[in-house]
């Protein structure tokens, strides 16, 4: 090879060097701007740590706990307990005389069915239009049109009892709502003559109760001075 060839090589492979060696000079330069910025990023980024202390707190065990005379825990109420009670005294809800009694094994004639079956609270006769009211304080938890038993309204009593007031005439008084609170001898609404199945009957109030969600007889649980103004007849046992 002529000698010239061989330096003009040389000097060839000598610019190439220098332009690898400038290029990884870049690249080792560019890397170290990289990596630094990434350290310092780290260090200013804000702990995801949700454990983390709150500011100001530098020793838990200067931190207080709960103060040992905190409000002590409240008494009963014992007006709400007294009304949970069942009460002392169911007044009678309207005047009259007894015609029907609860029976819920003596099957009775109807009149208006013309069949025996089983009457299940008690009918008190009176004049259509009469004002019945309310036999205990309580709370109106239904008002509601039967289709046997025509216009209804079932207060709720303390003691998990419940007076169901039915035949009623269709027209209650306004206040006579759902969850409205009545006192023992407000006026809840007036006898009718709502009752399909009782339809036959002379005009009454059939008044039904339960207590703990089971059928119990409403004369059980008037005093003996409402008794005494139902004047019982008996008539209904007789028919045949």
């Amino acid at each position: 090879m002529p000698k010239n060839n061989v330096f003009v090589k040389l000097k060839e492979d000598k610019g190439a060097r220098a332009i690898a060696i400038t290029v990884v000079a870049m690249l080792l330069i560019l890397t170290a701007i990289i990596i630094t910025t990434v350290v310092a990023n780290r260090a200013n980024k804000p702990s995801d740590d949700p454990y983390s202390e709150p500011a100001g707190v530098t020793d838990p065990d200067n931190v207080q706990g709960p103060q040992q005379d905190e409000e002590k825990p409240q008494e009963p109420d014992r007006e709400n307990t007294e009304t949970n009670a069942l009460p002392s005294r169911f007044l009678l809800p309207v005047s009259g005389v007894l015609q029907k009694k609860h029976d819920a094994e003596l099957q009775v004639f109807s009149d208006t069915m013309k069949d025996y079956r089983v009457h299940l609270g008690i009918d008190i006769g009176t004049i259509a239009g009469a004002n019945v009211s309310a036999m205990a304080d309580g709370t109106v938890a239904q008002v509601w049109e039967d289709v046997s038993m025509g216009q209804c309204v079932a207060i709720a009593h303390g003691g998990d009892a419940y007076t169901i007031y039915k035949n009623l005439s269709a027209t209650l008084p306004e206040y006579i709502k759902t969850g409205v609170a009545v006192k023992a001898g407000d006026v809840i609404g007036t006898v009718g003559e709502s009752a399909m199945t009782e339809v036959a009957d002379a005009p009454h109030l059939h008044l039904e109760m339960t207590v703990g969600g089971l059928q119990v007889d409403p004369t059980d649980y008037l005093d003996e001075d409402a008794m005494a103004t139902l004047n019982e007849d008996t008539n209904f046992e007789d028919a045949s």
